[in-house]
């Protein structure tokens, strides 16, 4: 099956963006340098003028009879690897990290440790566990005063400054001016050395879509839609009048309603209000103008500085984050459910109240095609990043694990299906990664099936689809423009997320199913891979009606090399708990359950959310509290309360 792949024209890097927008006592700016990069042409902004023409236009081309269309689908984010930390001081016990893609990009979960202490933020408050007393030494509330006690936050940890983000609730198209145009979406720097104090909040217009740390530097991407007062609309008025009322509104909008606003508050208290300037937005050739991706970026070590967080902007949608140690990339899922609308201009005129009405033809919706954007950002030097390409693939992205950077191109793997829904197919696209050019592709894998999980490993790749049985490809990825697949291996099942397991080996989370698809309960396979041509199962471990959050979320999922350890939060119908393994080179073994103690007044054990290794000790984590396991035996040694 032959699959399109168009590259997007793309803006300049902020290297060679000019700041247009202002005159100067020396003359008018000169325009932006017009520079090539292989086949892509970089185009920026001429001036703030241009800049507000542009997003008016394309705006008003994609607003519809209520607005922007829907909001952004909440996607089920899947980051990899737990890595060992070595023992940086005789002090500090070996431990585990935060499961993540690519080694040495740390990315936002819910609990963070150095292996002397453990932070998490749990009902708006952060706490501090000492892992040696195993007692919550320091607490700070980051919620005073504030309804949102529950609203979800992620960490990012530092040395001594932990970053907590809080996720906001969503952007919306304003229709009334008492919006609040700063949603729920904070960024919490905290100093932990001594009591833990706040330092700075930054909170960003839009959503917070997520973020990846390099060092101590922090990349955050917050998505915003422009603040556009849409008129009401009068009674029984035709979705036609309804589009043409919205285009007069978003043609009259001007620039501020599209520039993304951030408001700072240091640790005295003191407020003050940026905006992201023209010069700092760029476009591809191809955009909407009906949202904004915002990077923003933030040294833990030097906490905010007069450049605020040096935000650079992209007139464009994404959702879905993956990122390297020099590059980061935000894709763009297609939905479904937006609707471009007929244009005023091709709707018929009505006519006169005093001659008879036909009935009025209704704007006919069409689904635009099923492709992904993707955009790419330089991060490989000090300072904000430069925006540097843009690019399609045709189908949809599972999540961040669809993405991969390897000797110099992004493979990227998808799914497109036909518009009836009754067709489906897989692809895996070769692209090159300083242009997302098309270098080579892979079709048809998959027929009738969707992907359930993808792994790139180096020059090869897995990919796992499903509808009745789980075809686990292997893929051999080393000539970029010819990709192919090497083997295939046909089981009941699926995997819902792949993870390395040593040499020739490769471990799946996922569901078991009957041989006509119906899932039957948690299953965990060891793959041997060991023959790209002849992969097969060595072990399988099922456990009968339940399920994992480490299918959709491998955050969840712990494993340690050192000894085979696994451990994985399991839900069944009278239970829940973390289902602890053995797993080595030749199979996958049960060792027991932890389960952590049901509170007052319930029946049921807390959900364990995650695990993590701390010496010889397991921790799991649950909304109510963190227990201590022997990691031989295990046996429950302390439980710290967390409400």
């Amino acid at each position: 099956m032959k699959t399109l792949i168009r590259t997007a024209v793309t803006a300049v890097a902020l290297a060679t963006v000019t700041a247009a927008c202002t005159s100067s006592a020396g003359g008018p700016p000169a325009p932006p340098k017009k520079t090539t990069l292989g086949a892509v042409r970089l185009v920026a902004y001429n001036s703030c003028d241009d800049m507000l023409a542009g997003l008016r236009e394309k705006a008003a081309a994609n607003v519809g009879p209520w607005g922007f269309g829907g909001v952004m689908p909440l996607t089920a984010r899947a980051e990899d690897t737990a890595a060992i930390t070595p023992n940086a001081k005789t002090a500090v016990p070996e431990h585990s990290t935060t499961n993540v893609h690519e080694a040495g990009v740390d990315e936002p979960d819910l609990v963070k440790t150095d292996g002397n202490r453990v932070i998490t933020v749990t009902g708006g408050t952060l706490r501090v566990i000492d892992t040696a007393t195993r007692k919550v030494t320091s607490t700070l509330k980051l919620t005073e005063g504030d309804e949102r006690v529950f609203a979800p936050a992620d960490l990012l940890l530092s040395g001594d400054r932990a970053l907590v983000l809080f996720r906001g609730f969503g952007d919306v198209m304003f229709k009334a001016s008492s919006a609040l145009p700063y949603g729920d979406t904070r960024y919490v720097l905290v100093d932990l050395a001594g009591e833990p104090k706040v330092l700075s909040t930054v909170k960003p217009q839009g959503t917070y879509v997520d973020a990846r740390m390099v060092g101590s530097t922090v990349r955050i991407v917050t998505r915003s839609q422009p603040t556009i007062e849409l008129p009401q609309p009068k009674d029984n008025a035709s979705e036609a009048e309804r589009i043409k009322a919205n285009q007069a509104a978003v043609r009259q909008a001007p620039i501020e309603a599209w520039l993304p606003k951030i408001e700072i508050t240091d640790a005295s208290g003191a407020v003050r209000n940026d905006v992201v300037k023209c010069e700092r937005v760029s476009h591809p050739a191809d955009y909407t103008g009906t949202s904004l991706l915002t990077v923003h970026t933030l040294d833990l070590a030097q906490g905010v500085t007069a450049t605020g967080t040096d935000p650079i902007s992209l007139a464009a949608d994404g959702d879905i984050v993956y990122g390297t140690g020099t590059s980061l990339y935000v894709a763009s899922n297609p939905r479904w459910w937006s609707v471009f609308p007929m244009p005023v201009e091709d709707t018929p005129e009505v006519p006169p109240a005093e001659e008879p009405t036909p009935e009025e033809p209704k704007p006919t919706p069409t689904i635009p095609p099923e492709e992904t954007e993707i955009h790419w950002f330089d991060v490989g030097s000090p300072g904000p990043p430069s925006y540097v390409a843009s690019g399609k693939v045709s189908g949809r992205l599972l999540n961040q694990y669809s993405m991969s950077e390897h000797d110099g191109h992004l493979r990227v793997a998808t799914t497109l299906t036909s518009a009836d829904g009754k067709n489906s197919s897989s692809t895996v696209h070769v692209l090159k990664a300083d242009t997302l050019a098309k270098s080579g592709e892979i079709g048809g894998l998959g027929k009738g099936e969707r992907i359930y999980s993808v792994r790139f490993i180096g020059p090869v790749g897995y990919c796992v689809t499903f509808k009745q049985v789980d075809p686990l490809y292997t893929l051999d990825l080393r000539d970029p423009a010819v990709p192919k697949v090497t083997g295939e291996l046909k089981i009941t099942g699926y995997s819902a997320y792949l993870h390395p397991g040593g040499e020739g080996r490769l471990i799946g989370i996922g569901q078991e199913a009957s041989e006509q698809g119906r899932t039957l309960g948690t299953q965990v396979s060891l793959f041997d891979v060991s023959d790209p041509a002849s992969p097969h199962r060595l072990s399988q471990l099922f456990q009968k009606d339940s399920g994992s959050e480490a299918e959709w979320d491998p955050h969840a999922f712990l494993y340690w090399p050192k000894t085979g350890l696994s451990v994985i939060p399991l839900t069944q119908q009278n239970e829940s708990g973390a289902l602890v393994l053995k797993i080595d080179d030749s199979g996958v073994s049960k060792l027991g359950m932890i389960k952590h103690p049901a509170q007052r007044g319930q029946d049921y054990q807390p959900g364990i959310q995650r695990s993590m290794v701390i010496g010889d000790t397991i921790w799991t984590f649950s909304q109510e509290g963190i227990q201590v396991n022997d990691a031989a035996t295990l046996a429950s040694q302390n439980w710290i309360p967390l409400r």
